[in-house]
């Protein structure tokens, strides 16, 4: 399923900014057009109510509604009512009127806070195709709220049909809200409901009757949150299996999967997920918080890039690599559990469409920026930093980085211009440049240590973009220092151990460490970075600034989780849970700031702590182990890891 994509340069699609002929004509003319958006396969679309009603009175739904009837001793008809309360709840209510006033809305609202939206029209002329003739999964990367929102005025800015959309039961917490959201066609799903039996039936049910009857395009986000980092988070598999299940059981001949990479110069919540990350509460979703965050209108947000992929067929995907027999030995109605070729497929296809996502993002200069500034910190002259992110960007373009570099604009305006957009971020103070840690000399040791991290995590978030591109070639650039040999068989073994410990932090193909491992040799060789033999790799003479540039690049990872396993290794108690586990981490790496003893301000990073610990249960030195104290319900759910 996964070939390595091609390590040359590939051609791309163009792109065309969408909010230039916005600005040009009426709001209001936009969002009252004729909207006739194409139908899969000339079907009618069938109202929200129908759908409710065929997920009630569908075999499956009431099976399960007989079942539990049974097994409580309750009435079949009280749980159908019980059935009726949640599709009342999770279930969308598309309405024309609310698309109109959305357009209308979000025209006045992106104008104002974007520059530019662009998108590759030849992308969304392969969508167009791909919905008249099969249900269609869209896929979209999710690194702000802006997401969801963005691709359904985009699909009808383009006359297609809408998507409806997989959002979390916090939305509907917001007064007027949450409704006007439901009107727009989204669908809302608890947060964990693995034990309910009835509401994992009528969801998944919900969903799958919209597929296939291909109502609406369905989009839902791999990652199932936002990254607060900027780094693609690992796939959950849940909503992928439901959308594949028509397909396993021959209710429908194919599904598109469409991924779709979406990018910001600035990352609207940018403060926002680094207050997070330093452990301050994330902002309960609300009408009133929404009405406050109305002040980021006057800012400036650069340019959103928006690249659809190219439709993959799952059909083809599947092809060869899974059998659809044993679903045909059981009638369709009643609930099975995925095989475990079937669950393999399954993460297998996740990973690839994350992959996809990641390969077509887009780079903007700042990225490249921010990358070469946090090497070279507190201060950095202003030429040099030129100078070196022009290096960069060569570099990038040589590893198949997507880097849309303003036209005709040379280094230094494109240097300014990315400083000036992220003004709260950077400076230009007497020829260098500094991060803006306005006030960071004032105040309290712990105070001063909470600011600058918070400087750092912010312009981490930009340079970890550069990161998914640059894994591969700098985990054997790290492997070579830290081996501290040339010979291949234990560079590789340092990379595949490497591999495995930041499995977690970065997105890698299961099963295919060495291919991993072979592209990145292959684009080091490429830059001249390093020469390889049959058994060796060693680093050419004018290859030792890319070895060092890429390893510093990634030594807050590697000393970060050196850190965390240091106070692993000192934790007193012989277990402990996983709310005890990050405050104690970073009470213990804040006092290592304070005195000086690291400069691993990332290192705070909740995000970096959570996934240190779970390679460390991955690979067994932490064992994980759900229990309950004495003061705890029977559905807590406490959870606690003790050391081996």
């Amino acid at each position: 399923m996964y070939s390595q994509k091609e390590l040359t340069s590939k051609k791309r699609d163009d792109f065309e900014d969408i909010l230039e002929e916005r600005r040009l004509s009426s709001d209001l003319r936009y969002a009252m057009k004729c909207y006739t958006p194409v139908i899969y396969k000339g079907l009618s679309p069938c109202k929200p109510n129908a759908i409710k009603s065929t997920v009630l009175q569908s075999e499956q739904v009431q099976y399960v509604i007989k079942q539990l009837a049974k097994e409580m001793g309750e009435s079949p008809d009280i749980i159908q009512e019980e059935a009726t309360e949640i599709l009342d709840e999770m279930g969308h209510s598309m309405q024309l009127g609310t698309i109109r006033f959305f357009a209308f809305t979000l025209s006045k609202i992106f104008k104002q806070l974007f520059q530019r939206v662009c998108v590759n029209e030849e992308g969304m002329q392969r969508l167009q195709h791909a919905i008249q003739e099969h249900p269609v999964v869209l896929l979209p990367s999710h690194r702000s709220y802006v997401d969801f929102l963005m691709l359904s005025y985009l699909l009808y800015t383009y006359d297609l049909a809408l998507p409806v959309i997989a959002a979390g039961i916090d939305f509907l917490g917001m007064k007027i809200i949450g409704e006007l959201l439901r009107r727009a066609g989204a669908f809302f799903m608890r947060r964990s409901f693995g034990g309910n039996r009835l509401y994992w039936a009528v969801f998944a049910e919900y969903v799958k009757t919209m597929l296939r009857t291909g109502y609406a395009p369905i989009e839902f986000f791999l990652e199932g949150t936002r990254s607060r980092t900027a780094k693609t988070l690992t796939p959950k598999f849940g909503l992928l299996n439901i959308v594949m299940e028509p397909f396993f059981k021959r209710e429908v001949f194919d599904t598109y999967l469409v991924p779709i990479s979406i990018s910001y110069e600035r990352i609207l919540e940018e403060s926002l997920y680094a207050y997070e990350l330093l452990g301050v509460p994330k902002p309960k979703e609300s009408t009133s918080g929404l009405l406050k965050a109305r002040r980021i209108l006057s800012d400036n947000f650069g340019t959103i890039h928006i690249y659809v992929g190219q439709p993959v067929s799952l059909r083809t995907l599947a092809s060869g690599r899974v059998s659809r027999c044993p679903y045909n030995l059981v009638p369709r109605h009643l609930p099975q559990k995925p095989s475990e070729d079937i669950q393999e497929f399954v993460r297998d296809v996740a990973y690839k469409m994350e992959l996809l996502q990641i390969e077509n993002m887009v780079l903007s200069p700042w990225v490249l920026v921010a990358a070469v500034l946090l090497q070279n910190l507190p201060a950095m002259d202003f030429e040099l930093l030129i100078e070196k992110t022009l290096w960069l960007k060569g570099l990038t373009q040589t590893f198949g980085g997507f880097i849309e570099w303003p036209d005709n604009l040379c280094a230094k305006k494109a240097v300014v211009s990315g400083l000036t957009l992220h003004s709260n971020i950077a400076r230009l103070v007497d020829g260098h440049v500094v991060l803006n840690d306005k006030g960071v000399e004032d105040g309290a040791v712990g105070e001063i240590v909470f600011k600058h991290a918070l400087a750092i995590l912010m312009c981490a978030t930009y340079r970890n973009q550069l990161l998914n591109v640059f894994v591969r070639p700098s985990l054997v650039a790290v492997a070579l220092q830290m081996t501290r040999s040339f010979r291949k068989e234990d560079v590789y073994s340092c990379f595949s151990f490497l591999r495995d410990v930041f499995s977690d932090e970065f997105i890698f193909f299961p099963g295919i460490s060495l291919k991993d491992f072979e592209e990145g040799c292959f684009l080091l060789t490429k830059c001249d970075a390093i020469q390889t033999s049959q058994q060796e790799i060693y680093p050419t003479d004018k290859g030792g600034v890319t070895v060092s540039f890429l390893s510093a690049m990634f030594r807050p990872f590697v000393e970060g989780y050196q850190l965390i396993f240091r106070y692993l290794s000192k934790e007193t108690k012989e277990a402990f849970t996983e709310k005890q586990f990050i405050p104690g981490v970073r009470n213990f790496i804040f006092q290592l700031l304070e005195k000086g003893n690291t400069q691993c301000y990332e290192a705070l990073s909740s995000d970096m702590q959570k996934n240190a610990l779970a390679a460390l249960v991955q690979l067994g030195a932490v064992k994980k182990k759900k229990v309950c104290w004495d003061t705890c319900t029977e559905t807590c759910g406490c959870t606690t890891l003790r050391g081996l």
